[in-house]
Order: structure tokens, then C-alpha cells, then sequence
């Protein structure tokens, strides 16, 4: 029997089909390198793409780095609050959504992604060029790599 991984995370942006989509792979992606056991997952703050598959250019760009993503867009929920440890968001838009939705009981951690950084937003890529995913793709990696440095304690594999 294995046990449920002790980080469990979710990665939120409006849509769930750039930005979370591909958080939610270069995290997985960053700790299965790092040797984390981790569960990470993405949603949106809006229901636009419920069921879509990612943007081509966020499964594009992921291919190009080399890593794995299958997803299928969903909507936050609030029993992801006690689901989750940590919820991610993109930027401060749905940092507040999520904090408007947030139920009393909840238990997960609800951060800035960015505030395990620099406090920057991962801007949305989805009106702009393949440029846009690929700024994204390496602000998730910096990301990801920071989050996994404070919530373990061992930045000495972040290099990775």
C-alpha cells in the first residue's frame, strides 16, 4: 500500500488551459526530477473550457521542454480547499477569486504563486505568441523550484 503524498497542490489560473495547465506539468515535472513525492493538479476560476484539452501552444511548448502534460479543464471547487495543501494562484486576479470562494473550513494554504519568488504574476499568454508560453514555461520552472525550495527546506537540488 502506498501512502498519499504529503504535498498535495493545485494550480489555479482563469481558464485551465495555459497557464495552470502547464504549472500544474512543470511542477510535477520539477519534483518527480527532485525526487518529491508530490500530487499536483490545476483548475480555473472560471468555468470557459470545463473539459478542453490545453491551449496547442501550452502543450507545444511543455513538449519542447521535454514534459508530460494530459489534462482536461476543470473548475475549482470549494472541496478543493480541504483537498489540497497548497493552492497556487497565477496572479492576483484569482488570488482574490479564490479567497472569495474559499469556504471556513478550509485548510489548504492559498498563495500567490509568485510569492514563493519575486510576488510577480504569471501573465496570461493566450491572446499573445508562442513567446508568451515559453516566458510562462520558464517562470513555472523558477516557480516551481522556489515553492518546492520553502515547502521541503532543501534548495540544494532547485539547480536541477
Amino acid at each position: 500500500m502506498v501512502a498519499d503524498p504529503t504535498l498535495k497542490v493545485l494550480v489555479v489560473c482563469l481558464g485551465n488551459i495555459c497557464r495552470s495547465p502547464m504549472g500544474e506539468a512543470v511542477l510535477a515535472d520539477v519534483a518527480a526530477k527532485r525526487g518529491i513525492d508530490i500530487e499536483v493538479a490545476s483548475a480555473g476560476t472560471a468555468g470557459y473550457h470545463v473539459g478542453e484539452e490545453p491551449d496547442e501552444r501550452t502543450v507545444a511548448t511543455c513538449k519542447k521542454h521535454g514534459v508530460a502534460i494530459s489534462h482536461e479543464a476543470q473548475q475549482v471547487s470549494t472541496s478543493d480547499f480541504t483537498k489540497y495543501t497548497h493552492i497556487l494562484a497565477a496572479d492576483e486576479t484569482n488570488l482574490r477569486n479564490l479567497m472569495n470562494i474559499k469556504p471556513k473550513s478550509a485548510t489548504a494554504e492559498v498563495r500567490l504563486w509568485g510569492s514563493y519568488l519575486d510576488n510577480k504574476p504569471i501573465p496570461d499568454p493566450y491572446y499573445g505568441g508562442i513567446r508568451g508560453f515559453e516566458n510562462v514555461y520558464d517562470q513555472c520552472t523558477r516557480l516551481s523550484n522556489a515553492f518546492l525550495d520553502e515547502v521541503t527546506g532543501d534548495s540544494t537540488k532547485s539547480a536541477l
